[in-house]
């Protein structure tokens, strides 16, 4: 076994390997770049090395021979499906840990995979997977297949580059996005095109295979929850696969490993039609460690990353498939940097505060601490709650619970939105597909803000105010006493699309308060255990809190709210006009600039497109007239809400 072993990412990921390398004795040297100086990876391996990108191969490879590195553990994503990267590794001297670069290449062209795992006997999913298809060939398939189509890069994953498209009329928009996607994700723009599986699913078989000819499957995984083509929620057992599918499914997962002389951890992804759950077709292989390993891991009792070390050492696998056993069902929720209620875009910030849950059955991967900055480069994915259960049931109760005690402070995040989404009764009962979470999105998102928050904010002020100290004076005391008796404090509050002013009378312990004139109601506050305990109307809430300058953080049930304080001088917030700035949606770098000053645009045409942590978004001019100002250009950083131009309107020329 290796004594020392670098690895080559960062984040809940490089945390997660160097806790194995930790439990075996190995040495483990991370990697960081300026902006994760102070990450949490950094500190928790024995030794870390600056390196200019995490993408950098050659970076990567003198910092595991400048640290004595006998072995490099990519983790997933960055390097992890580089074939050469694993060749610069074996020229330098060093292990790399996962497949043969061979195997990478066969099974990261998905053209080359399909072909290759077809001729193994492995279903595919009928389309048209050619080397260097033009748009006009793709257009010609997707004619052949008939609508509608699924547009797919034929390198990378994750979703990126990834297009539905459901007529024809759509389909060479798509393909030029989709190329410039993939382009900018991959380095390669080859698109390849399949037929769409109406009301499919997304199961995925987790394979392990030794140097020695042994090839086993630790069964599957359900992956259908997902948004914009990306996993958010996954389990093991998938509800849907009966004893025998999921042993045809392990067995041609097996073959498809076979068929490329794979080596360690990988995963065979399949769709399955829910109509017809015995027929199902492979889509690709990833050829490194999956996001979702820990389902696998709690249902199997399998460390998956030990096993990969094992292989990469020369080890045996220490069981056949008849010793592989699974126990229970497990759940695994990513918490993301994002805002469901607007379209999954990317947040940021920096984490004022973390609550992390404990208790039986649940596991959290996790980079994030205190002082944590999100920024736009990197990935969205923040942490991984997983848990486990011995039936589906008390899984997902599990998972729930542990949700509603996490908190992150500073950053918007999908926590809620993954509880409404384990709360629907079609994920209850089972019912999956990879179009549940569009069709359903309206009434898995919640803008309202309470009463209770606005009435949080305003105590916590007020408790903030107090004044301590042996003598007190009385006009100290913010309690809006006034010679002509006890007028109560007004605070103006903003939080999300509500704004609203709370007065509150008396002392935040025993206090009336009234939000917009609505009629007083009782309410008291305290601080207790560390967190702001609220009562309005004999119901108390107790909040997680942190405050950056005017804006107080809070946090209960898995929501999160930022409310801002305002002066009561303020004018009101005035409408936005029909046209004036456009702004950008999230922080980010402008990808392309579509139109020029002078152009006359038409409402919802594309101006700009902004990417941010992989992904791309269009800003459209807000309505009909003239852009007038243009304020970016392309390669550009871009913060939340920047101005990017002004388009205006065309009776406003004259």
């Amino acid at each position: 076994m290796f004594s020392t072993v670098l690895v080559a990412n960062r984040g809940e990921i490089a945390v997660r390997v160097c806790r194995t390398l930790a439990e075996l004795g190995i040495r483990s040297v991370a990697v960081y770049t300026d902006a994760d100086a102070g990450a949490r990876h950094v500190r928790v391996a024995a030794e870390a090395v600056r390196i200019g990108s995490y993408l950098s191969v050659d970076d990567v490879v003198a910092a595991a021979v400048a640290a004595g590195a006998e072995a490099v553990h990519p983790g997933y994503g960055f390097l992890a499906e580089n074939a050469a990267f694993a060749r610069a590794c074996a020229s330098a001297g060093l292990v790399f840990v996962g497949p043969p670069p061979e195997a990478i290449e066969a099974m990261g062209d998905k053209v080359r995979a399909k072909q290759t795992v077809g001729a193994a006997g492995v279903p595919v999913v009928p389309g048209r997977a050619e080397p260097g298809m033009s748009d006009d060939d793709l257009v010609s398939a997707a004619a052949e297949i008939g609508y509608p189509v699924l547009v797919k890069p034929s390198a990378g994953g994750g979703g990126k580059g990834m297009r539905r498209v459901a007529e024809p009329g759509g389909l060479r928009a798509a393909l030029e996005s989709a190329r410039r996607e993939a382009r900018g994700a991959f380095g390669d723009d080859t698109l390849l095109v399949e037929r769409f599986v109406s009301a499919p699913r997304h199961i995925e078989i987790q394979v392990l295979a030794d140097t020695h000819g042994t090839v086993v499957h630790l069964g599957e995984r359900e992956c259908s929850l997902q948004r914009r083509h990306q996993k958010i929620i996954e389990e093991a057992p998938s509800p849907l696969l009966s004893p025998a599918a999921r042993e045809r499914m392990g067995a041609a997962a097996v073959e498809a490993a076979r068929s490329v002389g794979y080596t360690g951890a990988g995963t065979v992804e399949f769709i399955v039609s829910t109509e017809r759950p015995d027929e199902f077709f492979f889509m690709e292989m990833n050829t490194r460690l999956q996001v979702e390993h820990p389902v696998t891991e709690l249902v199997t009792g399998v460390d998956l990353v030990e096993q990969q070390l094992l292989v990469a050492a020369g080890e045996p696998l220490g069981f056949g498939q008849a010793e592989v056993e699974w126990r229970g069902h497990a759940v695994e929720a990513r918490v993301y940097a994002e805002d469901p209620a607007r379209e999954f875009l990317p947040t940021g910030g920096t984490v004022l505060g973390l609550v992390e849950p404990t208790g039986t059955g649940l596991r959290v991967d996790s980079a994030l601490e205190e002082g944590t900055v999100v920024g736009s480069s990197y990935d969205p994915m923040l942490a991984k709650v997983i848990a486990w259960g011995p039936d589906r049931a008390t899984a997902l109760r599990r998972l729930s619970a542990g949700l509603a005690g996490t908190a992150v402070l500073g950053v918007g995040t999908n926590i809620a939105f993954l509880r409404a989404l384990l709360a629907h009764e079609d994920v209850r009962a089972g019912r999956l597909d990879t179009g549940l979470v569009e069709r359903e999105l309206s009434g898995l998102v919640r803008t309202e803000v309470p009463d209770v928050v606005l009435v949080a904010a305003a105590l916590e002020e007020l408790l903030a105010r107090q004044p301590v100290g042996e003598v007190v004076d009385p006009w100290d005391v913010p309690n809006g006493w006034r010679l002509c008796g006890a007028a109560g404090t007004p605070l103006r509050l903003t939080c999300g699309d509500r704004q609203a002013t709370v007065r509150v009378a008396g002392t935040p312990a025993d206090a009336s308060v009234e939000v917009d004139e609505a009629g007083p109601v009782p309410a008291a506050a305290r601080f207790a255990g560390g967190r702001l305990e609220v009562t309005l109307a004999g119901r108390t809430t107790a909040f997680h809190r942190a405050r950056a300058g005017d804006t107080l953080w809070l946090a209960a049930q898995g929501r999160t709210w930022a409310v801002e304080e305002h002066s009561l001088l303020e004018g009101e917030t005035a409408s936005a006009a029909a046209g004036g700035p456009v702004t950008s949606p999230m922080p980010g770098t402008v990808l392309v600039v579509k139109a020029a000053v002078g152009d006359q645009v038409v409402a919802g045409a594309p101006l700009v497109v902004v990417e941010a942590m992989k992904m791309e978004h269009t800003v459209p001019a807000p309505v009909d007239g003239v852009l007038t100002e243009l304020h970016v250009r392309a390669g550009q950083q871009v913060a939340l809400d920047q101005p990017l131009a002004v388009v205006t309107p065309q009776e406003e020329q004259r």
